[in-house]
């Protein structure tokens, strides 16, 4: 039997067994993602322990998000960590007008797609502190933004001019890359969180 059909075999027989130990009121800020079994609750006197939820296996990481950088504020950044999403990685330099107009649109944007469509910032172009500056200025601190005053993240995407935004797939596919203006943006970002 084919692994596939065997996990689906096991999961048929898994529901079928089951449905007692499931605690049937979990509200939405506690539901148990598809696939794993629900410890029975506490106060419904169940004696019998919940089967093991099977384990998380981890996103394969593309090699567009294979790579590390540094946070303007020193922390160590893994974009590994954002596979099997969409990411925005937005190029920018802080002395770059268009940039400072785009970002009111990602400020107001990330936090809402922070879950779905990361937005990740890669300062370049110019010194550190003026960086630093420029996301105070126009509130962007809950958004990663990379320090990359090396370069070596626009070389590895080819960025050549600020602002850029590469919209890299949940299957680590580069879908855009170049200018878009705070609609477009806007509307890509949702497309993306939608499908």
């Amino acid at each position: 039997m084919p692994p596939r059909t065997a996990r689906l075999v096991t999961a048929a027989v898994l529901a079928a067994t089951l449905p007692g130990a499931v605690s049937c009121a979990v509200g939405p800020e506690r539901a148990t993602p598809v696939g794993a079994v629900a410890a029975a609750s506490p106060a419904a006197g169940s004696a019998s322990p919940a089967a093991p939820a099977a384990p998380v296996v981890p996103a394969r990481v593309p090699e567009t998000l294979s790579f590390t950088a540094k946070t303007l504020d020193g922390t160590a950044f893994s974009a590994a960590a954002l596979a099997g999403k969409p990411v925005v990685l937005w190029f920018w330099a802080p002395w770059c007008a268009t940039c400072a107009s785009q970002a009111w649109t990602v400020a107001e944007i990330a936090p809402k797609y922070r879950d779905t469509v990361p937005i990740v910032g890669v300062a370049g172009l110019g010194e550190q502190r003026a960086m630093k500056e420029f996301v105070t200025e126009f509130d962007l601190a809950g958004t990663p933004q990379l320090d990359d005053r090396s370069g070596a993240l626009w070389r590895r995407f080819e960025v050549v001019e600020q602002s850029t935004f590469v919209i890299v797939d949940r299957n680590g596919r580069v879908v855009h890359q170049g200018f878009l203006d705070g609609e477009s943006l806007t509307r890509q970002v949702d497309a993306l969180a939608r499908g």
